[in-house]
């Protein structure tokens, strides 16, 4: 009987079948068998600080090691008191310091067909630059920056950017208006905004910077913006508020020495979807949401360093943050990009791309799979 003439969905929910990964996997996968799996569990439950802090140990790069793993209840728990550490060091300097520099990390292409790789070393470069850049417009430590742009390599350089001074992100999604963006702003206190000219999606122009220039009617934190020439779009820049990425990136160093903070630093907000209200700003501090994202990513895609990896989510997300920034760049691996939409100018975009990169583990939506099944 099925799901529908049963009434329920009961039928579906209860599933014991096991599929263990194929032979040919089997040398890469973090748990070969359920029994290495619910051993680590139990250790995770039994031993929280133990098993905790040997995985912080083993897998974060400290400048400052930590002298407590945990400490106070739930929900008010404080991780890695003690230690210090700069989540762009975790993505970048170590990677490149262990001779990956010249390994893919991202590869990007927008919804028009235009493409780009960043090496670990481009990427580096450019995360060094712009950390220049926003010190230089009196970015500090714990001030808050907006990003808002759409899904474009600038993106990530701007998060690892913030990361590296100790400036906290906060990521705005590129289809919210500029009333979601003035209230993010005021929420935050942010300092600084982030954004592009327009983004694409469907063969048109996201108007960004217009949305901007209305938010900050009502956003009076806010002292500069920068903005990145995606489309070309015409867009008014004030003078003395509104610079060109392309202008203050063009003659700035590319040393720029992390900023080591306290593992619970805020390292990013960002707001929950409101589908059950109104949107809360959640507070991600830097070890324990890297180390976090950085397990997870190992062990629930098993990444090898011939993989290249593909998250179709927005950044705009949470999903986004640790499973095409945060957790791919900490283990050094090869991330896919997209900007546009999944199924645009067709129903076959993803798959292309899957095919010209050779994606070899792709994480989407479900339903996403549904809708371009061919």
């Amino acid at each position: 009987m099925s799901a529908a003439e049963s009434g329920n969905i009961e039928s579906v929910l209860q599933e014991t079948r096991q599929f263990p990964p194929p032979a040919d996997f089997q040398p890469r996968v973090s748990f070969r068998t359920e029994e290495e799996y619910q051993q680590a569990w139990n250790r995770a439950k039994d031993d929280p600080t133990g098993f905790w802090g040997e995985l912080a140990s083993e897998n974060l790069t400290w400048e400052t090691p930590f002298t407590s793993v945990m400490s106070g209840t739930m929900p008010e728990t404080r991780w890695f008191e003690g230690g210090t550490l700069n989540a762009s060091v975790q993505c970048l300097d170590r990677h490149v310091a262990n001779g990956l520099g010249n390994k893919a990390a991202i590869i990007w292409e927008g919804e028009p067909g235009d493409t780009r790789v960043l090496r670990y070393q481009d990427l580096y470069r450019e995360v060094c630059r712009f950390a220049n850049v926003m010190k230089r417009l009196g970015v500090e430590k714990g001030d808050r920056v907006t990003i808002y742009m759409p899904m474009v390599p600038e993106l990530v350089i701007a998060m690892l950017a913030c990361a590296r001074i100790g400036a906290t992100h906060s990521i705005i999604f590129g289809g919210f208006s500029s009333d979601a963006v003035a209230q993010r702003n005021n929420d935050a206190q942010a300092k600084l905004v982030i954004t592009a000219d327009a983004g694409w999606r469907r063969g048109k122009e996201v108007p960004l910077k217009v949305a901007v220039d209305e938010s900050l009617e009502k956003s009076p934190s806010v002292e500069r913006v920068i903005v990145y020439q995606r489309t070309g779009a015409e867009v008014t820049m004030v003078p003395d508020r509104d610079y060109w990425w392309h202008e203050l990136m063009a003659n700035e160093s590319a040393d720029c020495p992390p900023t080591p903070v306290d593992s619970e630093h805020p390292l990013f907000i960002l707001y929950t979807s409101g589908s059950t209200g109104k949107p809360k700003g959640v507070l991600h501090t830097t070890a324990g949401y890297m180390l976090g994202a950085m397990m997870t990513t190992r062990w629930v895609f098993d990444l090898s360093p011939e993989d290249t990896y593909w998250c179709t989510a927005d950044i705009g997300w949470i999903t986004g943050h640790s499973y095409i920034t945060y957790g791919p760049l900490s283990n050094g691996a090869t991330s896919v990009m997209y900007e546009g939409a999944p199924n645009w100018p067709d129903e076959g975009r993803f798959w292309e791309l899957v095919e010209k990169y050779q994606v070899s583990i792709f994480y989407t939506a479900p339903t996403a799979i549904r809708a371009f099944m061919k």
